[in-house]
């Protein structure tokens, strides 16, 4: 897939990756050898009938594609571009043993692309008839997980309220990933084709404080489904973390995405960071925050303490980056945020590591290095070490059951706890990727549906 020049982009915000032509995607489609047990289906974690789309692709029946992949997933054009293919449906394309797997994910996106140019909104909205349903659901969040689950009960007939905390649709997708990866519009026309079965978004309402469990079940609703996600942002417990120009990763990256940031003066929601950056962090969330920050105009240096090879970050973004100028600083541990009389960040005091035994994640375990600690110049930081599940509604909800690290316990049938509540996504699993909370979504509404109608044979 083309990208653009690396010189044009970094001064810029928009879509770093160009997509395929008409004429690519006939040509890559025609690649699939259609194979009797399709491995790439299994590979799915929303089951998306891959051979089927593809083969309609390779015969330009791109709109027939578009529908045969909404069968299965609700948000094409976003998994076509966030969803980690390479490790999932096109790591066991059979094409894959000996040369190139099928670029599944860019026909994915093209099929999604070609429905948003050439097709009237939401015109691969089926027909929704409320059935058993004139039972209502409430879905808490509008993340992957709780669109998906949407998209799928309203489908099956149900009368979906989707109840969002802040001013838009999307959870993560809208604050979290951004504009040059995931295009904002986008989002909003995946939202809209939700929206286009008949399921209610009722913004700036959060749950545990605007409403509570009990309130919404008062409400008149059957069933209750929480996908709030990962949005408790975690720390290094390093001295200095509290200082001003100390930002975490979901901050500063809802200021610049959410907020919109870089737009200002157009939007007047500033983000304050200085000319020399230090992100800390090796996943897809550390290299979004370093590459906004290279478009901020800073020099940005990545602070990792295991080496590239394992780091959790895609390898496209790992490139991505490097052709935009990110420094990387490997096996380098931060232990202290230095700063002046005034409290302004004056360096990042680090340690060199080596690596040792393999840990509880597999990975060689990184080790100090004795008297190896230097000091990076920056008079930023930005802390890009993970998320934890979003607490307010499990504090304000003592009865659901939560595990030790704060995650949301359910049963096989993703039921809580609390009889009718139902969760999924990263409050059940911690961070995450976009696709496996679409996963969890899907599953969820099949759950949520046995359980709906057993109580109506009662």
């Amino acid at each position: 897939m083309k990208h653009r020049n690396s010189e044009e982009r970094i001064k810029d915000f928009f879509e770093v990756a160009l997509g395929v032509t008409e004429e690519e995607a006939i040509a890559e489609a025609k690649r699939c050898l259609d194979c009797k047990n399709p491995l790439c289906v299994a590979g799915c974690p929303v089951a998306i009938d891959i051979p089927a789309f593809i083969s309609l692709i390779k015969e330009s029946r791109f709109s027939e594609a578009l529908v045969k992949i909404k069968e299965k997933n609700a948000l094409p054009a976003i998994c076509g571009r966030v969803c980690p293919q390479e490790s999932q449906c096109e790591a066991v394309c059979i094409l894959g043993k000996k040369k190139t797997p099928i670029n599944i994910g860019a026909l994915e996106r093209y099929a999604a692309d070609y429905g948003l140019a050439n097709e009237p909104k939401a015109s691969s909205a089926p027909s929704i008839k409320f059935g058993v349903s004139a039972a209502k659901v409430a879905v808490v969040g509008s993340g992957p997980a709780g669109l998906t689950l949407s998209c799928e009960l309203a489908k099956m007939g149900y009368c979906v309220t989707l109840f969002e905390s802040l001013h838009l649709a999307g959870g993560v997708l809208a604050y979290g990933i951004p504009e040059f990866r995931l295009p904002k519009s986008i989002v909003n026309s995946e939202v809209d084709y939700i929206k286009s079965l008949g399921v209610e978004l009722k913004t700036n309402v959060l749950v545990g404080k605007t409403l509570t469990i009990a309130e919404i079940f008062k409400l008149g609703f059957a069933a209750i489904f929480i996908g709030t996600g990962a949005g408790l942002p975690r720390f290094l417990g390093i001295p200095g973390e509290n200082l001003s120009g100390v930002y975490s990763a979901n901050e500063f990256l809802t200021r610049v995405n959410l907020m919109k940031a870089y737009k200002f003066p157009e939007y007047v929601t500033p983000v304050n960071i200085g000319k020399r950056v230090a992100v800390i962090g090796g996943g897809n969330v550390a290299f979004d925050c370093a590459r906004c920050a290279i478009r901020l105009g800073s020099q940005v240096n990545l602070i990792y303490r295991r080496t590239e090879a394992q780091m959790p970050a895609r390898d496209e973004e790992i490139q991505n980056a490097k052709e935009e100028g990110l420094e990387f600083n490997l096996l380098t541990q931060p232990i202290k945020i230095l700063a002046d009389s005034q409290g302004k960040i004056t360096g990042l005091e680090c340690i060199k590591m080596r690596l040792g035994d393999a840990d509880s994640s597999g990975r060689r375990r990184p080790i100090p290095i004795e008297d190896s600690t230097f000091v990076f110049d920056v008079d930023t930081v930005i802390v890009a070490v993970g998320q934890g599940p979003n607490p307010l509604l499990i504090n304000a909800t003592p009865e659901l059951e939560t595990t030790a690290k704060g995650t949301i316990c359910v049963d096989d049938h993703f039921q809580t706890s609390i009889p009718g509540v139902f969760a999924g996504g990263d409050i059940i699993t911690g961070a995450d990727t976009v696709i496996s909370a679409m996963g969890a979504g899907k599953k969820a509404a099949h759950e949520i549906d046995l359980y709906i109608k057993s109580k109506i044979k009662k």
